[in-house]
């Protein structure tokens, strides 16, 4: 039998859109009570002024963001920019489960990091993407149960690996040759002023960025496709801003092992995978997933294909950003390391128009 009970959530970064995302989310999960926000720059002002759309929460002043602020919580979310995040979690009591929505924990080879990032290597935590697969049978989950801390997945990476990983874990294709292609939402850039993400500059234009391998997401998704069966990868990654506010849309593709195998036998590998997958959906054949779809909800939505005259293997894999892709993977790992039910507090169900 479950018995409820509830636990204590501050968040750090709370005035951008991650940490905004994972208070709305936080503001409707039956079993916590949102403590402490907390900002930089913003600190002492409303957190209503920079997310008014929380109106539960609206006239909670913003904290500066210090290990004591963050302290006496049973969970501290770190939405907070790349490389800040280590050195607030090495001060906060290691019985507290921190849930890192940046990047500083994801990767387990420091060189990896110091080459894609610049700086010194935090350390790598348990990786929060549960339905990453780890061996036949077995998924993250169980890595996941009972840690105290976790690194939250990129969104890009998210959207790639949930479209690829059941072909490398199969065998069905090669992923020596992976090419990946998407279109991302702006949040993804975060609130920064940039002349390049003014309206003026976005709307009616597609904007390519980090190309020619220079994307710091590419080790990550490599340190996946090795997770789930790969003996080594190639990829070529290339991430797309289009005008929209939210969602991201990845074809990714891969060389077919043996060209000869059968539609069915291919579509079969994905319908194992995430059979029995809460927020991963293979869709019926022929209707392909699109940004729409995901629109506040945490779910990844995937479609499979042969192109049989390229001899590849194409996934389209649709996310929402900011849900699936940062706050909604942050909750969905938060529950496993509670122990509470993994669906708590999150919606399959998006919105629309």
């Amino acid at each position: 039998m479950f018995i409820r009970m509830t636990f204590t959530a501050a968040v750090a970064g709370a005035s951008g859109y991650a940490g905004g995302e994972i208070l709305r989310l936080l503001a409707a999960h039956p079993d916590v009570e949102i403590g402490a926000v907390t900002a930089h720059s913003n600190a002492g002002q409303t957190l209503g002024q920079h997310q008014p759309h929380l109106r539960s929460l609206a006239d909670r002043v913003l904290e500066p963001t210090t290990a004591e602020a963050l302290a006496g919580h049973d969970v501290v979310v770190l939405a907070l920019p790349h490389g800040a995040s280590g050195e607030i979690a090495a001060r906060l009591p290691d019985d507290v489960l921190v849930l890192d929505l940046g990047a500083d924990h994801r990767l387990a080879s420091a060189a990896d990091w110091e080459t894609y990032y610049g700086s010194a290597h935090a350390g790598t935590w348990p990786y929060g993407m549960p339905e990453l697969i780890t061996g036949p049978g077995t998924r993250q989950r169980e890595s996941i149960a009972g840690a105290r801390r976790v690194a939250v997945p990129g969104c890009n990476v998210t959207a790639v690996t949930l479209g690829l990983q059941p072909g490398v874990a199969a065998g069905l294709v090669s992923p020596a040759d992976v090419v990946a292609v998407l279109a991302n939402g702006y949040s993804g850039a975060g609130k920064s002023l940039k002349s390049h993400l003014l309206a003026s500059e976005a709307l009616g234009s597609a904007q390519p960025y980090a190309v020619g391998g220079t994307h710091r997401h590419i080790p990550e998704i490599a340190q996946n496709l090795r997770t789930a069966g790969a003996p080594d990868v190639t990829i070529s990654f290339t991430p797309t801003l289009v005008p929209m506010s939210r969602g991201i849309l990845a074809t990714a593709t891969a060389r077919l092992v043996d060209p000869a195998t059968p539609d069915d036998a291919i579509r079969a590998a994905w319908q194992d995978a995430y059979a029995d997958e809460p927020f991963v959906h293979l869709l019926p054949e022929g209707t392909w997933p699109t940004t729409a779809m995901t629109l506040g909800a945490n779910t990844a939505l995937v479609q499979v294909a042969v192109d049989r005259r390229a001899g590849r293997v194409v996934t389209v894999t649709a996310i929402d950003n900011l849900v699936k892709g940062t706050a909604g993977a942050a909750v969905q790992s938060m529950n496993i390391a509670l122990g509470l039910p993994e669906t708590t507090g999150l919606s399959v169900e998006g919105v629309a128009p």
